[in-house]
């Protein structure tokens, strides 16, 4: 038997420890609110995704759900759970919080965005967890046509999204401006 000692088994076990923390996820990171991660710009399928701040963003467009993958390690750090009232987006700081009105309703719900997608799919602007698209009342559908808003919600929203449950019911938007989101998506070809 042979023993490693000095550089080599350092750098030996720091490798094991890695592919470890990969594969079992490893500590994840406390579900809070600090520090707000934007993160550099990266490539997804040859396309390059730049994270910005963005107070102003208001965006139509599809949203699809995700779930399977509860457990994992989410963009910044956190554990994946599917039943929260989370999100992915391919830019916006982690976390931010967003209103997601679902068009075909004009339900809304305040969402906590903590993941990076979508990834595909012509149009998606957001990936909801199994949970946010429950709440919205889109998981049956598969996918949905949003309107995707960041907000600044109060604190009491803020912590009972961070606990995982939902955030106070949001109004729904009047059938005339309902209309005129979906005039507005049908005019961008979506």
């Amino acid at each position: 038997m042979r023993i490693i000692t000095g550089r080599a088994a350092w750098c030996g076990i720091m490798a094991g420890a890695l592919a470890l923390s990969g594969c079992g996820g490893g500590a994840y990171r406390p579900v809070r609110d600090t520090p707000v991660r934007i993160g550099p710009p990266y490539i997804v399928r040859g396309v390059t995704y730049v994270p910005a701040a963005d107070p102003g963003y208001d965006m139509l467009g599809y949203a699809s759900w995700y779930g399977s993958e509860s457990g994992n390690r989410t963009a910044n750090g956190e554990r994946f759970r599917a039943r929260w009232i989370t999100a992915a987006h391919t830019s916006l700081p982690l976390p931010s919080y967003v209103e997601v009105t679902a068009l075909d309703t004009g339900r809304t719900i305040l969402v906590r965005v903590n993941d990076r997608g979508p990834f595909s799919g012509r149009g998606r602007v957001i990936d909801l967890s199994r949970g946010a698209a429950e709440e919205l009342g889109v998981r049956a559908q598969g996918h949905a046509a949003v309107r995707v808003r960041v907000v600044d919600p109060p604190e009491k929203d803020r912590a009972r999204l961070r606990k995982g449950r939902p955030a106070s019911a949001r109004p729904r938007i009047s059938d005339r401006e309902l209309a005129a989101l979906r005039a507005q998506l049908r005019a961008a070809g979506l």
